[in-house]
């Protein structure tokens, strides 16, 4: 089931701790992109499918990854693409948007997403494996 954007955006915004929808809509466009150059085929697809259609689009922008980031390399590229972030706040950016997704993608897909990026991915979801820690 799709999420409406005002709902996602009310999700990311509530987890993030945002003051304004602008602020959680700036951050998911901005995780959702740089998430969508490191996943392909279908499971991109059927995620994007999940999604308010203006974050399909981000997700599904032909952007691909020369090389798969590791999840502390995802922070720190995501830190500089947002303007006046730190490696902190974007650590927060991503954990609100990418576990809000999760919720909208359900378990079964987001593990098979999952599977398409390096290891640690699963804490950024929140969804952290038994006897993993991060």
């Amino acid at each position: 089931m799709t999420l409406r954007w005002e709902a996602f955006l009310d999700r990311v915004r509530e987890r993030g701790e945002y003051g304004t929808r602008q602020e959680a809509d700036r951050a998911a466009r901005f995780v959702l992109a740089l998430l969508g150059a490191h996943l392909v085929g279908q499971v991109r697809a059927e995620l994007a499918a999940r999604l308010p259609e203006t974050l399909a689009l981000i997700l599904l922008n032909p952007l691909q990854a020369a090389e798969p980031l590791t999840p502390e390399r995802f922070v720190r590229a995501t830190a500089a693409w947002i303007e006046g972030a730190t490696e902190t706040t974007a650590l927060w950016d991503i954990g609100a948007v990418l576990s809000t997704t999760a919720d909208a993608a359900g378990d079964d897909l987001i593990q098979r997403a999952l599977l398409q990026l390096p290891p640690g991915y699963d804490v950024l979801f929140g969804r952290p494996r038994p006897g993993q820690r991060p």
